[in-house]
């Protein structure tokens, strides 16, 4: 995952500082150890580190790790912050992030939750330094004659098509960690995903905007890498205890993708948080009815639905479409925004290409490779 990049971990407790080390090691990045602040201080200043990003916890002897966050980025603002504490305090995570931090962790956490904060964090940082370059160049081209100006408005656009083709790749590799647990859970976020972008359209959804909810939209389920395998792949029905532990998987996803001031994962966490609301104010995790639901989550719903139902998992086999459209069709205006279900159902033909594509793509690959996936609760 990284090649060299520098990290820097603060907190006071030896314990913290090993483990957090050894997982950013097992990846290739290395770490330098800070008891406090005045040691993590010193530890930036010389010239034999150039750290990528600061791991800091927020409650230490002497000086506060927000102290240490708000000095940090105003004298290397080349690095990236992610804030540490054991305390789950909504108002200090909104302090972390209006400083300048890229994330928030509660202790404890899972490696997994460690490693996408700090791939998001890093991905962010090179972005924002990239756009910083932009600017500069983009000044410079401004006082330059109009072939020069020309050419920098060229690399701007160019620049502008790379940022998108980056935002997606982050989402493909963050969205693939449910699939490295379960090969069925990528073939349910790739039609998952175009059925989203395909009622948007219906919706009369911009171009952009519809391009923006295919490519967020399979990280709805990213908060599953948070749930034990023995639950997330269960092959009964599970407890009422279990099903609680699944439902968090919305709150593990927002808590993942919010925090950004990308566009990209600002919608991703919007769709993690909302699509299992129901519209009569039946669904989790918030209960919101209606148009308290944002319609991109209760797009997202409706796919998410339709997807689950047609597809076979491990505790049941999969409906044909006819009685997945009869079971949806009961819950119009209770599970779902009957405006958005009635948009998906006007475009069935266009669904099924949809699906059937998918299913043929499916079919070759398991001819090549003689893996079938084992089809975990992706919905």
């Amino acid at each position: 995952m990284a090649d060299g990049g520098y990290v820097l971990v603060v907190d006071d407790e030896p314990q913290v500082q090993q483990l957090i080390a050894r997982i950013l090691e097992r990846h290739g990045f290395h770490c330098e150890l800070a008891a406090s602040a005045d040691e993590a201080r010193k530890l930036l200043e010389s010239r034999e580190n150039n750290f990528q990003l600061m791991l800091c916890d927020v409650n230490m002897p002497g000086e506060s790790g927000l102290e240490l966050l708000s000095s940090t980025l105003a004298s290397h603002p080349e690095v990236a912050a992610l804030m540490v504490t054991g305390a789950d305090d909504p108002k200090m995570a909104e302090n972390a992030i209006e400083l300048g931090a890229f994330g928030y962790l509660t202790k404890p956490f899972r490696p997994n939750e460690l490693m996408i904060n700090i791939v998001n964090a890093l991905h962010r940082r090179r972005l924002e330094l990239e756009n910083r370059a932009h600017r500069a160049m983009l000044e410079n081209a401004v006082e330059a004659r109009t072939a020069a100006l020309s050419e920098a408005v060229s690399r701007l656009q160019r620049s502008e098509q790379e940022l998108r083709t980056h935002q997606e790749e982050t989402v493909k590799r963050l969205s693939s960690m449910a699939e490295l647990r379960d090969l069925e859970t990528g073939r349910h976020l790739e039609r998952m995903s175009s059925y989203c972008a395909l009622i948007a359209e219906r919706f009369g959804f911009s171009r952009d905007r519809v391009e923006l909810m295919r490519i967020a939209s399979p990280m709805h389920d990213v908060g599953k890498i948070g749930i034990p395998d023995n639950i997330l792949l269960k092959p009964s029905t599970l407890t009422l205890e279990e099903r609680e532990v699944m439902q968090q998987h919305t709150v593990i996803g927002h808590r993942i993708l919010s925090g950004s001031d990308a566009e990209l994962l600002t919608l991703a966490a919007i769709l993690a948080w909302t699509h299992h609301e129901r519209f009569d104010g039946s669904g989790y995790p918030r209960g919101l009815v209606g148009e308290e639901i944002p319609l991109e989550g209760r797009i997202a719903a409706v796919a998410d639905v339709f997807d689950a139902l047609t597809s076979d998992r491990i505790y049941r086999p999969a409906f044909n479409v006819k009685e997945a459209v009869s079971m949806m069709r009961s819950q119009r205006g209770k599970h779902f925004d009957p405006d958005v279900l009635d948009h998906f159902l006007d475009a069935m033909e266009e669904v099924e290409e949809i699906r059937i594509g998918y299913e043929n793509r499916a079919d070759s690959s398991s001819d090549l490779s003689g893996d079938q996936g084992n089809g975990s609760r992706a919905a």
